[in-house]
């Protein structure tokens, strides 16, 4: 994935805010900085990427998998300064007609089911199509 330099102060965003819908994505990137995330506070952090590092990001379908014990963080990328951004992503999908579904060892009742069990492929063509903030709660949640 390629980022441009800002053309203005106002033109920053190189990718605009989403969770992946994957399992987990992998990011490996050049020594430009640029990715934020939500935090519990509802504010946008940098993520000081140290070199030579990778970035593992869970996403919806590991949420959904994990029930909600790991988090799917809200993330985008901000250019600043004179430089292009390079990202290598490994996107890991769940296989073709792949059932998410809580783990009943993840399910009791101080941690209710969050989602109902769905196909990774239904949701994926309902997360392409509405690119909703809340997709998976929208599409899948109890």
């Amino acid at each position: 994935m390629k980022y441009r330099v800002p053309a203005t102060e106002d033109q920053n965003l190189g990718l605009v805010p989403h969770t992946d819908n994957n399992a987990l994505t992998v990011l490996c990137q050049n020594e430009v900085q640029g990715l934020e995330i939500v935090t519990k506070e509802r504010r946008w952090e940098e993520v000081v990427v140290p070199k030579d590092a990778l970035v593992v990001i869970v996403g919806d379908a590991l949420k959904a998998w994990s029930n909600g014990r790991l988090v799917a963080v809200k993330h985008r990328v901000v250019m600043k300064g004179d430089k292009e951004g390079y990202s290598f992503g490994l996107f890991t999908l769940p296989k073709e007609g792949a059932m998410i579904e809580a783990a009943r060892e993840l399910v009791d009742s101080e941690h209710p089911l969050l989602y109902r069990p769905f196909k990774f492929a239904d949701y994926f063509s309902y997360f392409v199509s509405t690119l909703s903030d809340d997709a998976l709660d929208i599409y899948a949640g109890v």
